[in-house]
């Protein structure tokens, strides 16, 4: 295990501790109202149903893919973490490792929030210098997440790397001092389980309520020592039989799983592993939560992991990072919102002649399957957004409709499906990027940041070098006094001096 780790586990036990005890993020400015139910509305462009079984579509079916976009929602920030870390470590991160949507959906955004359960649906843009190319941003939203005290029940089971490595100095003994802090500041009515893994798994304390028995938790917390190599495959399974063992009704049910993905021993192979757990995925809706540690790191597995197996991830490198992970991301987490959710974008063929998603590669669902709720989508909690940014070349002299985006989930108890849509207008293009939103300029630039990184794929249109894109993240730091833009325009600068 390398030797950056003991750091980051610190730090996401401490600011843990704080996660369910009233820290929060801010609360995203008001955007564009979303046309609830529009599936439903005759005025609205809505993504099309695709055939029964057995019936072919009609005449006007022909090329209806080439109008459609559709993909499972995904609110993982790994790949942007990861990246910053590599290039203040002076090294460009492998084009592989890049996932721009995983860039773009690491900054709050402006829009406006459902009233109840579901999401909003912002659709808008703006048009670039690149022969009729715009960028056209459709942002998900769901309600802001609730206070401490509305919250229902948590029951975590933690999955914690004790490598051998853990065991020098600064590094074990931290994260033991902080899983105590933790224990002493989390409800009585949540429930906490501690599996570890090396070269083996061990339930080392089962899912307990901590009214009454935190004495049992802080003695096992006491007892971690650290072993030897590292089995996640045992790990993540012993980590969810223990938690479907403790299974509370009621409760939120999730597995944190802490660790640098690097898996050198049992199973290595993601689909083998999610093989083992479907069981307690599918069948119990156990949910896995993955924290990424490391300046070297398994990124493929662990973000393999996260997306088959109903989860997201994240990646901490020191305790700023941690604290927003644990105090501002894994709340939104502790309830969830949305399972199965997918989006789906139809671009009206009167005025785009072309047009592509940016990154969601991996999460891409076939337009037929958009209604299929059998097929995998993705799980977002309260709190969450999520953007999916489209290059689009709109014909010229186009006029009316632009694109719908429809965003369909099921209901996390009840498995209801519900549907709700936004629309844009051509003439709702901004002239320029200058134009639009600090927000959605925000959004350009990380898409444009990793589109560098990701190189050689096709650029987007209009795409400054990393000088010009530098300085708009600076401008845009001050523009918004968010430290997370400012580490953008960090993140940049160290690419720049690599001469990417």
């Amino acid at each position: 295990m390398n030797n950056h780790r003991a750091p980051a586990l610190f730090a996401f036990t401490a600011a843990a501790a704080l996660l369910l005890t009233g820290c929060g993020g801010a609360e995203d400015s008001a955007g564009s109202k979303a046309a609830d139910g529009a599936a439903r509305n005759s005025d609205a462009f809505p993504a099309p149903s695709a055939p029964r079984a057995g019936e072919e579509g009609d005449a006007g079916d022909e090329g209806r893919s080439d109008r459609l976009s559709t993909f499972a929602l995904d609110v993982d920030t790994a790949s942007y973490g990861y990246a910053r870390r590599t290039l203040a470590e002076g090294r460009r991160p492998e084009p592989a490792t890049v996932r721009p949507e995983e860039f773009v959906n690491s900054f709050r955004q402006d829009y406006e929030r459902p009233d109840g359960n579901g999401f909003s649906v912002t659709v808008d843009g703006a048009r670039t210098g690149d022969d009729g190319w715009s960028l056209v941003r459709v942002g998900l939203a769901t309600r802001t997440a609730a206070q401490q005290g509305e919250r229902p029940p948590a029951a975590l089971t933690f999955v914690i790397d004790v490598s051998g490595s853990m065991g020098e100095p600064g590094r074990l003994d931290l994260a033991k001092s902080s899983l105590g802090t933790m224990t002493d500041r989390l409800r009585d009515d949540d429930s906490v389980a501690l599996v570890t893994f090396s070269g083996e798994a061990e339930t080392v304390l089962p899912m307990t309520r901590l009214g009454g028995h935190r004495g049992r938790v802080h003695e096992a917390v006491d007892g971690l020592e650290p072993t030897d190599s590292t089995n996640l495959g045992a790990g993540v399974e012993t980590g969810y039989a223990t938690a479907v063992e403790g299974l509370r009704k009621g409760a939120t049910n999730r597995v944190v799983l802490i660790s640098d993905a690097l898996a050198n021993t049992g199973d290595t192979d993601a689909d083998t592993i999610l093989e083992r757990i479907d069981t307690a995925r599918r069948e119990h809706g156990v949910t896995l939560f993955g924290v990424g540690v490391g300046s070297d790191y398994g990124d493929a597995l662990m973000e393999r992991l996260a997306d088959k197996g109903d989860g997201h991830t994240v990646y901490v490198s020191d305790e700023t990072g941690a604290r927003k992970v644990f105090c501002d991301d894994l709340p939104r987490n502790v309830d969830l919102t949305a399972r199965d959710a997918k989006a789906q974008v139809a671009f009206d063929p009167d005025a785009v002649a072309e047009f592509r998603l940016v990154g969601y590669d991996d999460r891409r669902v076939a337009d037929d399957d958009f209604r299929d709720d059998r097929v995998d989508g993705g799980e977002v909690g309260p709190g969450h957004t999520v953007t999916a940014l489209y290059a689009v070349r709109v014909k010229p002299g186009a006029a009316g409709r632009l694109a719908t985006a429809t965003v369909r989930w099921l209901d996390p108890e009840t498995r209801t499906p519900h549907e709700t849509s936004g629309r844009i207008e051509t003439g709702a293009l901004h002239d320029d990027l200058a134009d639009a939103s600090a927000r959605f300029r925000v959004t350009a630039t990380a898409a444009y940041f990793a589109d560098v990184l990701r190189r050689p794929q096709t650029p987007l249109p209009d795409a400054p070098d990393l000088t010009e894109l530098q300085e708009t993240a600076r401008t845009l730091a001050k523009k918004t006094e968010d430290a997370d833009v400012t580490a953008l325009a960090e993140a940049i600068a160290d690419a720049n001096h690599l001469d990417l």
